[in-house]
């Protein structure tokens, strides 16, 4: 069965992206070579899930676009239709979650922003989290954690520390017993 996947970097302190949503931070660990595994985990995927604002933060990068050979969708308020990257979606996120995991296919990336990541924890969406912690405090930005949700318990899959001090975890969601 798919699942679906939040990967992501953070911030010791919790952000995504400074207040103006400059990621100048990441390159913090870039790295020759390193890609911490992200590579591999575009080899597990076919579809791909982001907000607006992530979607308009990726144009912005003036590079092509990195997902176009998969099916893309940006969840907005705003916009509908398609354009030569992706489909607009403004229905429930649970309901295409629901549909795209009753088709065959891989995986399913959640590419953020905080807005859409939060709604999907709060309608316990997302299946697997890959979170990389970059050791830098911000201080301020756009946090990842921003609602008030019910308790999710999940399982430490696997802990991998690179030697530019980035920190990567794995998580998986446990099944709820009630």
């Amino acid at each position: 069965m798919r699942q679906v996947i939040l990967y992501i970097a953070i911030s010791l302190d919790g952000y995504i992206a400074r207040e103006n949503g400059d990621l100048d931070w990441l390159s913090l660990v870039e790295s020759p070579g390193e890609d911490y595994g992200y590579e591999a985990h575009l080899k597990t995927i076919d579809t791909v899930i982001m907000g607006r604002k992530t979607y308009e933060k990726v144009l912005s990068f003036g590079i092509p676009f990195p997902h176009k050979d998969r099916k893309c969708y940006v969840i907005s308020n705003s916009k509908t239709g398609s354009d030569e990257n992706v489909e607009f979606y403004n229905q429930p996120i649970e309901k295409l979650i629901a549909e795209l995991k009753a088709q065959e296919g891989k995986n399913i990336f959640i590419d953020g922003g905080a807005q859409l990541v939060n709604d999907m924890i709060k309608k316990d969406l997302i299946d697997l989290y890959t979170v990389s912690v970059i050791p830098t405090l911000l201080g301020q930005g756009i946090s990842l954690w921003q609602g008030k949700y019910s308790q999710l318990n999940l399982s430490l899959l696997s802990s991998t520390s690179f030697p530019s001090g980035l920190v990567q975890l794995c998580y998986e969601r446990k099944i709820r017993s009630n």
